[in-house]
């Protein structure tokens, strides 16, 4: 089971969002589950559960509360030596992810790469397409990126060292930082890198442009622990915004989202016992912190 999950916030399009993209990535992907969250501050909400390329996805529609923005987007690499046809597939991909969207950087040959473009879909999420170099390393075809902007800026390298820190089986993989002349971006600063958290590849940059955007919680990072103590420990780590912690959720110094939860809630959340799914829902919606044994307790109907 994947330990890190992105988790993407809708008004209304959970459903529709997750179903256009298993069909636009096609070959691995599909749709998990599909269960509601009834009577919540938000009203009935679509819950999805969804692979790309066998990455995990969860999403909501839970109310226009939070948009969408390029300060978390995903990295599909397209790699020939597992995808034959990765050039003209990147080429199909990028064709309907930019249809109703915005592209952000245009689809084509860049020092780092032969083919590379990255675009905002119509739902707001950004993918950044790229071509990948069969002779490097392998990486996963999915790896979410951060964007670190604003007040944010010039503390990548940091954040990565302390998610590093902070979860298991983590590790830095390759960095790339901003020479002279590439101002308003300052030498020595994180132009890229990637770094391992629980085995999974993630990525980050910094950009001292203007961007208009930071971190917010349309886009979280959901951690599924296996006790209590796991929980627990996260919890301390990571939360420093007392007022953005709900439901499991906080956020951290760095602006960043995440969402601390029991991993046997999928099982509990995906019962076919409406009434005990009902129970746990309103068990964990008062909560900040996660309590294992109170969720347990809701869903056996004690």
């Amino acid at each position: 089971m994947q330990k890190i999950v992105p988790h993407l916030w809708y008004d209304k399009e959970a459903k529709e969002a997750a179903e256009f993209y298993v069909e636009t990535f096609g070959k691995n992907s599909r749709v998990l589950s599909h269960g509601v969250l009834r009577n919540t501050p938000s009203g009935d909400c679509d819950v999805m559960r969804f692979e790309i390329w066998g990455h995990e996805f969860l999403s909501i529609s839970a109310g226009p509360y939070f948009a969408p923005n390029p300060s978390i987007s995903f990295m599909a690499n397209f790699d020939p030596s597992q995808h034959p046809d990765a050039a003209d597939q990147i080429d199909r991909i990028w064709k309907a992810l930019s249809d109703g969207g915005k592209v952000l950087m245009d689809l084509g040959e860049y020092p780092f790469s032969k083919r590379y473009g990255w675009v905002q879909d119509k739902y707001g999420f950004s993918w950044q397409l790229i071509l990948t170099d069969p002779r490097g390393e392998e990486r996963p075809l999915i790896i979410p990126s951060l964007m670190f902007t604003k007040d944010g800026y010039g503390k990548a390298e940091e954040a990565t060292d302390f998610y590093i820190a902070t979860f298991n089986d983590s590790k830095r993989g390759a960095i790339a930082r901003y020479p002279a002349g590439m101002e308003p971006d300052e030498e020595g600063k994180v132009m890229f890198t990637d770094f391992m958290l629980e085995g999974q590849w993630f990525a980050a940059m910094e950009s001292a442009r203007e961007h208009g955007y930071a971190f917010n919680e349309a886009v979280s990072l959901l951690v599924r622990c296996g006790d209590q103590t796991e929980i627990d420990r996260l919890w301390e780590a990571l939360s420093a915004v007392p007022e953005a912690e709900q439901c499991g959720w906080l956020k951290d110094r760095y602006g960043v989202s995440w969402q601390i939860a029991p991993a046997e809630m999928d099982a509990m959340m995906e019962s076919e016992d409406r009434e005990a799914v009902d129970r746990v829902t309103r068990a964990f919606l008062p909560m900040k912190k996660m309590d294992v044994a109170a969720l347990r307790k809701a869903y056996e109907g004690k």
